[in-house]
């Protein structure tokens, strides 16, 4: 029975995948992302149902569009089945199943799957276009608050820790609108904050902690490759190259590692 219900899990979570491979694409553009039809990127044809069944159509199409033979980003693949894997393993390291399904489970991973969402959609559009559009980080914000909310309804005593974080919102948000118009200064990196503020609240200081480091020590890696290959070049060429690193996307990968290894320690080992 198990088994039935976790590929149940996993059928959904493709679903989810498809819609934030949609996501990615076409909020950056300013697209709709509800009601316009599906379409393939290249010859804009709209796709029917068999082009539309996650994971499975790119195998059956050999990883090709149906009607004009272009090839199919993996991206669309791997983000499905990542969501499928990822939405199955915090099902079974949270016990969900049929036979012991409460309401408080299916608010607690039905808020994982809400901040499961924001980090997809900012490493996806972060990696893609080196921006984090300022919807998807106020989606995050919002999640955020109301998890909050429902986070002191059930346990008083977090009123105090998850207020700081509301303070430190605040404060975020006021600079991101009023220091701004003065300053001009790159909205970036205030969207990187309120996503590490997100983290924080969702994933817990230790495990945001360590996407942190995760994250300083893999950039300075990789501009210490760049800088080696570049070697010789200007430093203009360098400059430009750290410009371009996602930051968001570099911080959300051992986010969710992070997430998944901290939901196993407390199943196993507490």
């Amino acid at each position: 029975m198990d088994v039935f219900f976790y590929i149940i899990i996993f059928i959904i979570g493709t679903l989810f995948g498809s819609f934030y491979t949609l996501a990615i694409y076409r909020i950056p553009k300013g697209q709709d992302i509800t009601h316009t039809h599906s379409y393939c990127p290249n010859c804009e044809h709209k796709l029917g149902f068999w082009d539309l069944i996650p994971v499975f159509s790119y195998i059956f199409l050999g990883g090709k569009c149906r009607y004009c033979k272009e090839k199919i980003r993996p991206r669309y693949f791997i983000i499905e089945t990542i969501s499928g894997i990822f939405f199955v393993l915090v099902a079974y390291l949270m016990g969900l199943s049929l036979e012991n399904l409460t309401n408080t489970k299916i608010i607690d991973y039905a808020f994982i799957v809400l901040y499961f969402t924001f980090i997809i959609l900012m490493a996806g559009i972060d990696k893609e276009n080196k921006k984090i559009n300022k919807p998807v980080v106020m989606y995050g914000v919002i999640i955020s608050i109301i998890y909050i909310v429902y986070l002191c309804i059930i346990d008083i005593t977090s009123i105090y820790r998850y207020g700081i974080y509301l303070v430190l919102y605040i404060i975020v948000l006021l600079l991101d609108t009023v220091t701004l118009k003065k300053m001009a200064i790159n909205k970036y990196v205030y969207s990187i904050v309120l996503s590490v503020i997100t983290m924080a609240i969702f994933s817990g200081e230790y495990a945001t902690i360590l996407s942190v480091i995760t994250t300083l020590l893999a950039i300075a890696i990789y501009e210490l490759f760049i800088k080696l290959k570049n070697s010789g070049k200007s430093k203009k060429t360098e400059k430009n190259v750290a410009d371009k690193i996602s930051i968001g996307f570099y911080l959300a990968i051992p986010n969710i590692i992070y997430f998944i290894w901290i939901l196993a320690f407390y199943k196993f080992l507490v």
